[in-house]
């Protein structure tokens, strides 16, 4: 489980692809700074487990067909950066909102508008993953916990906080650009719970 508040921007050493899946190596000093084999890191929202720790700064992690389908991962090359964040520890601060590292989907960014402080942007998303963004609910994107400003049928938009332009991948991306998405799980549980209800309610009245 995570919070979608990044750690570090690491970076891509390589990334090599086998036979619909790939290995992936990437450095990222504080995050591996007390990593052990096994554990999980969010790297740009895509939860991934460590397979290898060198003891230089980096990490290996095995991305699944599913992982490389759902998510922007397969864009990645050698020297791309990357969002970092660790599995959040039992009693630390919840910072964010739940993300569990499980990528809906991708979206592109359409339009950037530089403010005095910030950006806003709006990031195309499909109608059937629109339904659970709400505006001022939270989604992440690139495994950023970011507040949705407004929400329609085909895109959201977000603001970017200096913290966030400097801290994360989204200060450096702009029109075209591929981002990953995971949407309120909650909002999914809530849907299937109504779905459940309504079904059993339709049987009773059988």
């Amino acid at each position: 489980m995570f919070t979608g508040i990044i750690e570090e921007v690491g970076s891509v050493v390589r990334i090599e692809h086998g036979d619909g899946d790939a290995r992936l190596v990437v450095r990222g000093p504080l995050v591996t700074s007390d990593a052990h084999l096994g554990d999980s890191i969010a790297v740009s929202g895509v939860c991934l487990t460590v397979t290898d720790l060198p003891g230089d700064g980096t990490f290996g992690a095995d991305v699944m067909p599913e992982s490389l389908r759902r998510t922007a991962l397969g864009d990645l090359a050698a020297g791309s950066p990357v969002n970092l964040e660790r599995a959040l520890a039992v009693g630390g601060r919840y910072g964010g909102h739940v993300v569990q590292g499980h990528v809906d989907g991708v979206g592109a960014i359409l339009h950037r508008t530089p403010g005095p402080r910030w950006d806003e942007v709006e990031i195309a998303i499909e109608p059937e993953l629109a339904r659970y963004v709400a505006e001022k609910g939270s989604i992440a994107v690139s495994g950023i916990s970011l507040t949705v400003t407004h929400v329609s049928d085909e895109a959201f938009g977000v603001s970017l906080i200096p913290t966030t332009l400097e801290a994360t991948t989204l200060g450096t991306l702009g029109p075209g650009d591929r981002v990953n998405l995971e949407v309120d799980v909650l909002a999914k549980y809530t849907e299937r719970l109504l779905e459940t209800s309504g079904a059993l309610q339709e049987r009773a009245q059988r």
